[in-house]
């Protein structure tokens, strides 16, 4: 197994889950790994020409991106990878400063469904997206990362709680409320002008809006005597948008292949920038008009005859918990991606897209794993299904196996970023999709 193990592509990895707090942050990170790659921007309220043979990457919000290449002759099949940019988090409330015992505390929602007890006692740092106002009144989107500890959501001592260990429910709205400064006058928007001036240098203007979170501050690390598991926040799903734009770079560039990152996974979708949205198929029509078919029929025949490789993490088998997985679908980690199924479509795998999978594995000389839920569970979902349905392209869902999936930190198998590398590399080059 330990040739398995890349310690660069590891090293890599680990750099940009530490730079990515937020959805934000991790798509300024993937597009600046694509520029110096030689992508060309492109600019979704601007005329596209595109050309044959060349490489080029478009952002929604800032906080979805897409990524393609284009093949020296006709487009007539890609060779798409999908994941998202998005993790469940601790997101402020607007008006979220309130004050307690002589503390300043800031109010916040639960994004996802996230795991809470695992935030208690975290070391936090806030980062997200702000709108300012400057002097002249001109308005200004600036990414803000407070990259230390500033807050924490202390537990109450067992002594004052003598059933906490056996399961109390946790209010969000009243327990989870982080602690940042003694004052009883101290408000967030204070705070927002001392750290904009420290990472911007702004100074004097107004903070019209914001879009932030809570993180742990820990960084990522590798667990276990020989280093098996990764430890880090926002596994789901950085790791997938990472081994896919590692995929996308390392590719002969040959085929036609395009990369979609998109926000909002965690909360359904249903937004501009999300799977649910408008925005691969947006691109997909400009692509289709330029260096495709450019007619309707031509751009159903480009969709049908690629194939999409949804990428969002699985849950491996627990040593502790055996029993929630049914007995021969358990995923181990470090022994290789998993394809999802579910006869509800709850994953969009189905016997062509998982046979081709298990093919490209095959030839990349990656193990491959099945995970089906128990009959007795409910089963969560992901992209995959939603692109196929909005899109209609033919998908599959697999994805890296871990552990406590949703919690402020969780973990993955060291071999298998390698496992997914190989695989995707291999389905990008692969001369025919049958």
């Amino acid at each position: 197994m330990s040739e398995t193990l890349n310690a660069d592509r590891v090293t890599r990895l680990c750099d940009f889950l530490r730079q990515s707090p937020t959805p934000w942050h991790a798509t300024v990170s993937m597009a600046e790994r694509l520029e110096h790659a030689g992508f060309q921007r492109l600019e979704e309220t601007a005329n596209w020409q595109l050309m044959p043979g060349q490489r080029y990457y478009v952002t929604r919000n800032d906080s979805s991106l897409i990524a393609f290449q284009l093949p020296a002759g006709p487009l007539s099949e890609l060779r798409m990878i999908g994941a998202h940019t998005d993790s469940p988090g601790l997101h402020l409330k607007p008006n979220a400063t309130q004050h307690a015992a002589g503390w300043l505390q800031l109010g916040v929602q639960v994004y996802g469904g996230a795991l809470l007890a695992p935030w208690f006692d975290r070391d936090l740092g806030l980062a997200g997206r702000v709108h300012i106002r400057h002097g002249d009144g001109q308005l200004e989107s600036v990414l803000l990362n407070v990259n230390r500890p500033v807050a924490m959501i202390p537990s109450l001592a067992i002594h004052l709680d003598r059933d906490v260990n056996a399961g109390r429910s946790i209010n969000p709205q009243t327990e989870m409320a982080p602690v940042l400064l003694q004052s009883d006058t101290a408000k967030l928007q204070d705070l927002l002008a001392s750290w904009l001036e420290e990472e911007h240098g702004l100074r004097a203007v107004d903070v019209v809006d914001f879009e932030l979170g809570f993180y742990d501050v820990q960084p990522p690390s590798l667990v276990g005597v020989n280093q098996e598991l990764l430890a880090s926040a926002r596994l789901d799903n950085l790791l997938s948008c990472f081994v896919g734009l590692e995929a996308l770079l390392a590719c002969d560039g040959q085929q036609g292949a395009l990369l979609v990152a998109n926000d909002h996974e965690e909360v359904g979708s249903a937004s501009a920038c999300g799977a649910q949205g408008p925005f691969l198929g947006d691109v997909l029509k400009r692509l289709n008009a330029q260096v495709g078919g450019a007619s309707e029929e031509s751009l159903i025949q480009l969709i049908q005859s690629s194939l999409m490789i949804s990428c969002d993490n699985a849950h491996g088998l627990h040593p502790n918990f055996r029993d929630k997985h049914d007995e021969q679908h358990g995923p181990a980690l470090n022994a290789g991606p998993v394809i999802k199924i579910n006869a509800s479509q709850r994953y969009a795998t189905n016997s062509v897209t998982g046979g081709l999978f298990r093919d490209i594995c095959r030839e990349a000389g990656v193990p491959v794993q099945s995970f089906v839920t128990r009959s007795d569970m409910g089963c969560g979902s992901t992209i995959g299904p939603i692109t196929a349905t909005e899109v209609g392209v033919p998908t599959i869902d697999v994805g890296l196996p871990q552990w406590a999936m949703h919690s402020v930190r969780e973990t993955a198998g060291t071999h298998d970023v390698e496992h997914l590398a190989c695989a995707l590399v291999g389905f990008l080059n692969r001369a025919r999709l049958s």
